[in-house]
Protein backbone atom coordinates (compact mmCIF):
# COMPACT_ATOMS: atom_id res chain seq x y z
CA UNK A 1 0.00 0.00 0.00
CA UNK A 2 1.34 3.44 -0.95
CA UNK A 3 -0.34 6.05 1.24
CA UNK A 4 1.00 9.23 2.82
CA UNK A 5 -0.73 11.56 5.30
CA UNK A 6 0.89 14.91 6.09
CA UNK A 7 -0.17 17.92 8.15
CA UNK A 8 1.93 21.04 7.79
CA UNK A 9 2.21 24.66 6.74
CA UNK A 10 2.17 25.84 3.15
CA UNK A 11 5.56 27.40 2.29
CA UNK A 12 4.43 29.60 -0.66
CA UNK A 13 1.18 30.72 -2.29
CA UNK A 14 0.21 28.05 -4.86
CA UNK A 15 -0.03 28.97 -8.54
CA UNK A 16 -1.95 26.85 -11.05
CA UNK A 17 -0.09 25.87 -14.22
CA UNK A 18 -1.54 24.24 -17.33
CA UNK A 19 0.41 21.25 -18.68
CA UNK A 20 1.06 20.58 -22.37
CA UNK A 21 -1.84 18.11 -22.33
CA UNK A 22 -4.20 20.79 -20.95
CA UNK A 23 -4.43 19.47 -17.37
CA UNK A 24 -4.11 21.99 -14.55
CA UNK A 25 -1.73 21.37 -11.66
CA UNK A 26 0.24 23.10 -8.95
CA UNK A 27 3.31 22.07 -7.02
CA UNK A 28 3.48 23.10 -3.37
CA UNK A 29 5.95 22.59 -0.57
CA UNK A 30 4.55 21.57 2.81
CA UNK A 31 6.63 22.26 5.94
CA UNK A 32 6.00 19.51 8.51
CA UNK A 33 7.43 19.88 11.99
CA UNK A 34 8.81 16.67 13.51
CA UNK A 35 7.12 15.34 16.66
CA UNK A 36 10.36 15.18 18.65
CA UNK A 37 13.22 17.51 19.53
CA UNK A 38 16.79 17.11 18.29
CA UNK A 39 19.91 16.98 20.49
CA UNK A 40 19.81 20.80 20.80
CA UNK A 41 16.26 20.68 22.18
CA UNK A 42 14.68 22.14 19.03
CA UNK A 43 12.04 20.78 16.67
CA UNK A 44 13.26 20.17 13.13
CA UNK A 45 11.11 20.62 10.04
CA UNK A 46 10.89 18.48 6.91
CA UNK A 47 9.83 20.00 3.57
CA UNK A 48 7.76 17.85 1.21
CA UNK A 49 7.10 18.59 -2.45
CA UNK A 50 3.46 17.84 -3.28
CA UNK A 51 1.72 17.84 -6.67
CA UNK A 52 -1.99 18.72 -6.83
CA UNK A 53 -4.08 18.21 -9.97
CA UNK A 54 -7.23 19.74 -11.51
CA UNK A 55 -9.91 20.81 -8.98
CA UNK A 56 -7.70 20.22 -5.94
CA UNK A 57 -5.04 22.48 -7.50
CA UNK A 58 -7.55 25.21 -8.38
CA UNK A 59 -9.21 25.24 -4.95
CA UNK A 60 -5.91 25.24 -3.07
CA UNK A 61 -4.60 28.08 -5.23
CA UNK A 62 -7.78 30.11 -4.75
CA UNK A 63 -8.27 29.66 -1.00
CA UNK A 64 -4.79 29.14 0.50
CA UNK A 65 -1.89 31.44 1.34
CA UNK A 66 1.64 30.91 2.61
CA UNK A 67 1.54 29.74 6.24
CA UNK A 68 -1.89 28.09 6.09
CA UNK A 69 -2.13 24.64 7.69
CA UNK A 70 -3.11 21.86 5.26
CA UNK A 71 -3.76 18.17 5.61
CA UNK A 72 -2.75 16.12 2.57
CA UNK A 73 -3.52 12.49 1.83
CA UNK A 74 -1.86 11.00 -1.19
CA UNK A 75 0.78 8.64 -2.50
CA UNK A 76 4.51 8.77 -3.10
CA UNK A 77 5.76 8.83 -6.67
CA UNK A 78 9.33 8.82 -7.94
CA UNK A 79 10.24 10.13 -11.37
CA UNK A 80 13.52 10.71 -13.12
CA UNK A 81 15.02 13.12 -15.62
CA UNK A 82 18.33 13.52 -17.40
CA UNK A 83 20.49 16.60 -16.83
CA UNK A 84 22.35 18.34 -19.68
CA UNK A 85 25.45 16.53 -18.36
CA UNK A 86 23.69 13.20 -19.09
CA UNK A 87 23.25 12.44 -15.39
CA UNK A 88 20.03 10.77 -14.19
CA UNK A 89 18.32 12.58 -11.29
CA UNK A 90 15.40 11.22 -9.25
CA UNK A 91 12.62 13.21 -7.56
CA UNK A 92 10.22 11.79 -5.00
CA UNK A 93 6.93 13.69 -4.65
CA UNK A 94 3.62 13.32 -2.89
CA UNK A 95 0.77 13.12 -5.39
CA UNK A 96 -2.17 14.59 -3.47
CA UNK A 97 -5.48 12.74 -3.66
CA UNK A 98 -7.20 14.84 -0.97
CA UNK A 99 -6.39 18.22 0.57
CA UNK A 100 -8.06 19.52 3.73
CA UNK A 101 -7.78 23.19 4.70
CA UNK A 102 -7.21 23.07 8.46
CA UNK A 103 -6.29 26.61 9.56
CA UNK A 104 -5.62 30.02 8.06
CA UNK A 105 -2.34 31.71 8.88
CA UNK A 106 -2.81 34.63 11.27
CA UNK A 107 -1.40 38.05 10.35
CA UNK A 108 1.29 37.69 13.04
CA UNK A 109 2.43 34.31 11.68
CA UNK A 110 2.40 35.65 8.10
CA UNK A 111 4.79 38.44 9.10
CA UNK A 112 7.10 35.93 10.83
CA UNK A 113 7.14 33.73 7.71
CA UNK A 114 8.59 36.54 5.54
Amino acid sequence: MNQVILVGRLVDKPTVIESESGKKYTTIVLAVQRAFKNADGKYETDFFRCVLWNGIAANTSEYCQSGDVLGIRGRLQTRSYETPEKEIKYITEVIAERVTFLAKCSKDNAEDAK
